[in-house]
């Protein structure tokens, strides 16, 4: 059996898909906008490039070659950076709405947080990547050799003539990277089939061979979009408690203005006029029956509902004085 949020703590779609869409607007529009001086986004391309080869993780290059001169290797990897950051991610995120709402919130924050992250990326740092620098560097973009199996053109993943849609030069850090990993995690930890667990090592680790064997990220990318990852992972926790909080605080505010509303008086208490209200007994029930249960109603209380006064002690001498000096008489 599936585990269930809480009442009142489950995700509902129509609060999530705003939500989802605002945040994907963001990306969206921070990929377009945040454009950056061409010149020094092949700067940092190269930089980033140089650093590899200092240490000797310039892992691109080798995988470069081996996609563009297998087409068997080439052509599939092509169609998962196409494709898949753009189906599984939101495909994964219905699964855990519907399937596992007690974890749905907490995922869908550390995506959001991290993805957000990412643009921060984009803004500070525009990147060349592999695939634009000069050829001179020895990089073959996959994508445009192999342009005629799939809907796209020259600029990356964009269909043809939509190139001017999309920045080129969002690398830094490689949300495609970041995107896999958040997948599989959730594979791992909430799949309940083995191959849910081996589905969940192997794609992050298959699409970061892809973005580098198709030139559009250089490997300090892909190591950058895990520590986005991370990052928004740490974050994703603090961001649900503080959400809750706010929920909380205006819920009570809610409450408290409904608290205003007069009780039902009853029970002999009285009134604002000062006339008292007696509880009764429904009619044809005997006087002073008192059945548990019994409905009851209030009227206001008249003459005969008054209790006798008692005599004072004084009014008690008083009276008896009276009647002896009578018996005298």
């Amino acid at each position: 059996m599936y585990r269930t949020a809480p009442l009142g703590k489950r995700p509902r779609w129509w609060t999530e898909l705003p939500l989802i869409a605002v945040v994907y607007g963001l990306y969206t529009a921070g990929r377009l906008l945040v454009r950056g001086d061409v010149q020094s986004a092949v700067d940092h391309g190269l930089a980033i490039l140089d650093l590899e080869k200092t240490f000797r993780i310039d892992f691109e290059h080798p995988l470069n070659r081996l996609f563009t001169s297998h087409p068997a290797i080439g052509i599939p990897a092509d169609f998962a950076y196409a494709a898949l950051h753009y189906l599984l991610t939101p495909a994964l995120l219905v699964w855990l709405f519907r399937r596992r709402p007690d974890h749905y919130r907490r995922m869908r924050t550390w995506l959001m947080i991290s993805t957000l992250i990412g643009l921060i990326g984009f803004t500070l740092l525009p990147t060349c990547p592999p695939r634009l620098l000069d050829d001179a560097q020895g990089f073959v973009d996959t994508m445009h050799q192999y342009s005629a199996y799939g809907w796209w053109g020259r600029d990356a993943s964009a269909p043809r003539g939509l190139g001017g849609l999309t920045n080129q030069y969002a690398a830094m850090p490689s949300l495609h990277v970041g995107w896999a990993l958040w997948c599989g995690v959730a594979l791992w930890r909430h799949g309940r089939a083995t191959w849910t667990k081996v589905a969940g090592v192997a794609y992050p680790l298959a699409i970061a061979l892809v973005v580098m064997g198709t030139a559009n990220h250089y490997f300090l990318d892909a190591v950058a979009g895990v520590a986005v990852m991370g990052a928004g992972f740490l974050l994703s926790r603090p961001a649900v408690r503080l959400a809750d909080r706010i929920r909380t605080r205006f819920a009570g505010a809610a409450s408290a203005e409904t608290a205003g509303t007069p009780a039902i008086v009853s029970g002999g208490c009285e009134t604002a006029a000062g006339t008292a209200l007696v509880r009764t007994s429904s009619p044809g029930s005997p006087a002073g029956a008192g059945r548990p249960g019994a409905p009851e109603r209030l009227r206001e209380a008249d003459a005969s509902d008054q209790i006798p006064r008692q005599p004072a002690r004084g009014e008690a001498g008083d009276s008896r004085t009276d009647g002896a000096a009578t018996a005298a008489r």
